[in-house]
């Protein structure tokens, strides 16, 4: 009896060890790294489309960034000039500052001063309409933006569902339901689904980014029109 105790007390000593031995040996293999360059290579055909899409959102958020802020730059001096010029009675001068100052509010005065001897409403009105013009330079292609941020997911959900359905016709013909075949390439075609809305999020950021600076110029453009349309009325009072 107490031989095969001791059997079964050595048998139970080496199962363990052969189990550590083994979980050792496991933990000491290499594991593969994640590498995101390969993934992005493993995402397939859709992933161009989607780095099409990446590379115009940027190239039109910055161009559109970095003309809407020289449009929104402070134009204090410009009025100071055109009031100074206004005041003296020269009005070639403040047309000429106006004209030499090639911004959205500068082309806006000059409009209004070509117009200086008509009444107000029609001075009021042409400096509208080249406000409207010049707003909508600086809206120029920001609504790309929009349709990038709509677009970019779906074409990352359209990766995902074409990856999908191409493993479960490879297990159709291999007749191979492991978990391995399922999640290895499941993993790989998610990336285009990551990808896509990473896009859609930055550019539709960058949307409502360069959508408010616009608000802020226009608000700026609004109140200097309105100061100006004041000027022209001092005269008068």
């Amino acid at each position: 009896m107490t031989l095969l105790l001791i059997q079964q007390i050595t048998d139970t000593a080496k199962h363990l060890a052969d189990t550590a031995n083994h979980a050792v040996t496991t933990a000491a293999l290499p594991t593969e790294e994640l590498r995101f360059g390969d993934l992005l290579i493993k995402g397939g055909w859709v992933m161009i489309p989607i780095g099409i899409l990446a590379v115009l959102g940027l190239v039109i958020f910055f161009e559109r960034y970095f003309t809407i802020r020289k449009a929104s730059r402070d134009e204090s001096n410009l009025m100071v000039q055109v009031r100074s010029s206004i005041h003296s009675g020269n009005l070639e001068s403040a047309i000429a500052i106006c004209r030499n100052n090639n911004t959205p509010l500068g082309r806006m005065l000059q409009k209004g001063l070509l117009r200086i001897g008509r009444p107000i409403k029609d001075i009021e009105g042409a400096i509208e309409n080249v406000g409207k013009l010049e707003v909508s330079k600086l809206e120029k292609n920001i609504g790309i933006l929009g349709i990038v941020a709509g677009i970019a997911p779906m074409f990352g959900f359209l990766g995902t569902i074409a990856g999908v359905i191409k493993i479960f016709y490879d297990i159709s013909k291999t007749d191979n339901i492991s978990m391995g075949v399922i999640s290895g390439g499941l993993y790989v075609k998610m990336v285009t689904s990551a990808a896509g809305l990473f896009v859609g999020i930055v550019a539709y950021v960058c949307y409502h980014v360069l959508n408010m600076m616009v608000d802020k110029v226009i608000l700026k453009l609004e109140t200097d029109a309105i100061e100006f349309i004041d000027l022209l009325e001092e005269p008068s009072k």
